[in-house]
Parts: structure tokens; sequence; C-alpha cells
């Protein structure tokens, strides 16, 4: 596909080549700040634009930029049609739904706002847009689609707008959807939309998009591409953690752009273990993705480099030892187990709780609910038996 546009809303920071970059500051009174995206719609011809998003995007500019584009240009014939009836993990009801809506209103753009999941709708709406309705889409093969589709992420850390993946629950089971065509054709980073997430949401999306580049940096499918997005992702977040937790617009920005670089890095590997182990946990206490998916990464990262004899990598148990001893270094140390140790002490900083088990039984709920799949990914190998330690390692050590 074509290299995505960015578009880079709010402060002079911004610079990269392949930008459109803006540095006009917002105000209640005009959209100066929105006028690259105004722009970028107006120009790709789009009348019907479906605004698939959350029902918080209320509390954020770009709901008042929106609404300005609507008035402004509708007399050309523009119009807004929203779409916000998906839950947190959306249904594939949701999606047909979407695209009923879609096809309904002749739409001719997706305009994606939000988290994963509004991303997840709105890809999956792409996707399905032009299939046969009267078969169920996760049956059809996919045929990719001129639809222009473009995304504005409101939390920093899933990477969702740059990957080619997207989530949905069929009958309560977790559906992946994968298809390059998906891609946004433009991710739009508005460090406004970051303002208002609650303390814990910053850390935990944080944490996804640091896990992110972490277990595409060690997946089995690394490149040296793939390694130059992670090692990026990575020193943008250490250089900029703490000013996006206090709210500083800057710090903001580079954690926009750290997730963004961690999602290209997964959209060439995919995830690992991490991943794989997180899911259950997020359901079965309530805790965030970002959340579950850093606890596991760090019991995961001790235990690998512990036991590099256990490479399923093809290129070598030598490789995998001298892939940590780079990893480390791109967290500033000198040692393999010192970066693994370095990351728990990250995490120790970000205060998070670690669930309690309801009894021994949830640990053989936990086990059983890995995907093999995505341990294929992972470099080093993992049993059952190796699972259900690891479990036992992160439910009762306190991060």
């Amino acid at each position: 596909m074509a290299e995505q546009t960015i578009i880079k809303i709010c402060g002079e920071h911004y610079k990269s080549n392949n930008a459109l970059n803006i540095a006009s500051q917002s105000n209640d009174e005009d959209f100066s700040d929105y006028a690259v995206l105004e722009t970028y719609l107006k120009n790709s011809g789009a009348r019907n634009i479906m605004l698939v998003c959350g029902l918080s995007i209320k509390y954020l500019r770009v709901n008042d930029f929106i609404a300005y584009y609507e008035k402004k240009y509708g007399s050309d014939g523009v119009k807004i049609i929203r779409f916000s009836d998906f839950e947190p993990n959306p249904s594939y009801d949701s999606v047909v739904k979407g695209v009923r809506i879609f096809n309904e209103e002749n739409c001719d753009m997706i305009f994606a706002v939000g988290g994963g999941s509004a991303m997840d709708v709105a890809k999956c709406i792409k996707l399905f847009a032009y299939m046969d309705d009267g078969e169920n889409y996760l049956k059809q093969k996919i045929a990719p689609n001129d639809i222009k589709l473009i995304a504005m992420p409101t939390t920093a850390g899933t990477g969702s707008e740059a990957t080619r993946y997207a989530v949905i629950y069929y009958n309560g089971e977790k559906q992946s959807v994968s298809d390059y065509s998906c891609i946004p054709e433009a991710a739009v980073m508005d460090v406004s939309a970051l303002k208002s997430l609650p303390p814990y949401q910053k850390k935990a999306t944080m944490s996804d998009a640091l896990c992110h580049a972490i277990e595409s940096f060690w997946s089995v499918n690394s490149t040296q591409q793939s390694k130059a997005y992670s090692k990026e992702a990575i020193k943008l977040i250490m250089d900029n953690g703490n000013a996006y937790l206090n709210n500083d617009e800057e710090g903001s920005a580079g954690m926009l752009e750290a997730s963004y670089m961690a999602g290209k890095a997964i959209n060439i590997t995919q995830t690992t273990a991490g991943h794989a182990m997180c899911y259950k946990l997020t359901t079965m206490y309530g805790i965030s993705h970002g959340h579950a998916c850093a606890l596991c990464v760090a019991a995961l990262w001790k235990y690998m480099v512990e036991n590099t004899d256990k490479c399923i990598d093809s290129r070598g148990q030598s490789y995998l030892e001298t892939m940590f001893k780079e990893l480390a270094q791109i967290f500033g140390c000198d040692d393999s187990m010192d970066a693994a140790l370095f990351y728990q002490n990250f995490l120790d900083g970000l205060e998070f709780d670690v669930p309690i088990p309801s009894s021994e039984d949830d640990f053989a709920i936990l086990k059983n609910s890995v995907n093999p799949v995505r341990l294929k990914n992972n470099p080093v190998k993992l049993t059952p038996e190796t699972i259900d330690m690891l479990y036992h390692q992160i439910l009762r050590r306190r991060i």
C-alpha cells in the first residue's frame, strides 16, 4: 500500500519528513489547528463520511471540529454519519449494524476516532462493506476495496492506526481479522485528545505500547525494519513517559509517536507470549489490557533470558542471546538480565495492582486460555507447565 499520511495537530515540536505538519495553536474561536485535516478531508472528495467513535468524543475538541466541518461544507453535500453503537469489546453484531448503515447512507469514507475498539469496528466495516450480507462475513474471503479509512487514536497505546489487525467477538469468542487493506490511509495525531485520559488509562496504554515494542523486538518474525521501529518506540517511551503522565504536551506528542512506531513494528511481526497470556487476565480480573500485558512481559522476559537454550527462533540460540543484549542496550543496560530488572523497576514505579486469584482453579483456566498460535511467535519454547509456572509468578508477586 502507499505510505500513510500522518496528520499531526497542535505543536511546533512535530518534525517528520513524511508528515503534514502544522504549528498553529488551537483556541476556542477557530479551527486553524485542524487546517491540514480540513484540507485532507476536502481534497478527498468524500461526501458521506461515517464517523466511528465512542460516546466520549463529545469531550474532545475534534468533536467540535467535525461539527464545524459539516456546517461549513454541508452546502456542498457533505454529511457526517455518526456510529457509536458498539461495546468496549465490540461484537460481530455491532459491526453488521455499522456495515448496514454505511451502505444505506452511501458512505464513501470512514473516520475512526477513539481507542482500539473504535479502530477495530471501523476496520471491519471497511473490510465487510462490499461483501455478501447474506452470509457470515467472518466466513468469507476478504476482498480489498478502495474505501478511504482514516484513524485518530484517543489513547497512546494500541498503535491500531498503523496495523492491519482488528479484533471483534462472535458469540462471545474473540475473532481476529487481518488484511493489509484495512491499514488506515491516514493517521491523525491530536495531542489534545490525550489530555482528559485518567492516570490509570495513561499508564496502561503506555505499557501496551511498550509491550508491543519489546515483544516485536524479540519475536521470531522480527526483521531489521521492525527492530528499528521497536527501538524508536522504546526510546520515545523512555524519553517522554514522565512528561506524558504529567500531561505535558510535548510528552504526549512523543507518546503518540511511540505508540504509532510500536504499531508499525507489530504490524510486521505480530505479538508474542506476553499478549497471548494477558487476555484472560483482563477478562477474569477486570484490569486493562496494557496492565495485564505489562505483568506478563515482566515475568516472561526474566524467564527467557535464563532459558535461551530453549530457543525456537530459527536464527538460533546465539542470535537470541545477542538480541537480548541489543534489547538491553536500548534500555541503557549492559546485561540482559539487568534490562529485565530495569523493566521490572519501571513497572514498580507505575504501581499496578496485582490481581488476587480466587483459588488454584484460576491457574488452570489461565493456562488453558493461551492461544498456541501466538506462542509460535515467541523465541523461547513455553510448555503448558511453564505457562502455569509463569502465571503463578505473575499473580503471586506484586509489580
